[in-house]
């Protein structure tokens, strides 16, 4: 039977990580690792997760997805057009995010700078997740997991894109790619990336779909009020920004 790890990893990206054509808005691209105790997701996150859908919506069949909160769009219409239950809703989804108990990697990066230092640039999705990935394995190093089945869950982008994202994902575990000075044994964990669609509703992606984002305008605009950050600063235990 397989050891599986006592922690769960999942995995979202805010910005795309394209080098061609960089959006002068939002120049940035933003990985994120939450990393769960599996005992508390099931026992704690989970639960929670769907309590608060169920005080808002009376069912928890509703994705929570950063984009269409912020814009209002489908079931979050109603937070255009109810002051009192929007003003709920925010303070019921923080309290949500400040009480998961989740350790929070992450990396950003800046796309201009990272064209204009490099001839040719390497993509920000593999810079990133070398980044994360890193710090990952410290964690579970600390933890005593090695040797263990460590999943990392990501949200399906289609079969092209999940498998670029897999053959980069199985490199780094397998010691075939290296970034900068230092060589982690990744080797030792037993890394398997595991894709699936928003739909899947799973509370996991969820959260780390709520995280990326205001990482990456911490960073873009550190000026900038920036609540969401403020909760979810004291989970963040490693952001690595390059260039």
């Amino acid at each position: 039977m397989p050891d599986f790890s006592d922690f769960i990893v999942f995995a979202d990206e805010s910005g795309d990580h394209g080098m061609v054509s960089i959006d002068p808005q939002y120049p940035v691209f933003a990985l994120t690792f939450c990393v769960l105790r599996k005992d508390d997701y099931i026992t704690t996150v989970v639960p929670a997760m769907q309590r608060f859908k169920f005080g808002i919506w009376g069912h928890d069949s509703v994705v929570l997805h950063e984009h269409e909160i912020r814009k209002s769009l489908g079931p979050f219409g109603l937070l255009r057009t109810d002051r009192e239950l929007r003003s709920r809703f925010f303070d019921e989804m923080n309290a949500l995010v400040e009480a998961a108990p989740m350790t929070i990697f992450a990396s950003v990066i800046d796309k201009e700078r990272h064209r204009a230092r490099y001839a040719n640039p390497w993509n920000p999705y593999e810079i990133a997740l070398h980044f994360c990935m890193e710090r990952l394995h410290l964690m579970l190093t600390a933890e005593k997991q090695h040797g263990r089945t460590v999943h990392v869950v990501f949200e399906s982008r289609g079969a092209k894109e999940d498998a670029e994202l897999e053959l980069e994902f199985r490199r780094i575990a397998g010691n075939d790619s290296h970034w900068g000075y230092r060589r982690h044994d990744f080797s030792r964990f037993d890394f398997q990336p595991v894709f699936i669609p928003k739909a899947a509703n799973a509370p996991g992606l969820q959260l780390a779909d709520l995280t990326a984002r205001p990482i990456a305008l911490s960073r873009l605009r550190p000026d900038q009020p920036n609540r969401a950050f403020e909760i979810i600063k004291p989970k963040l235990k490693g952001l690595k920004c390059f260039p």
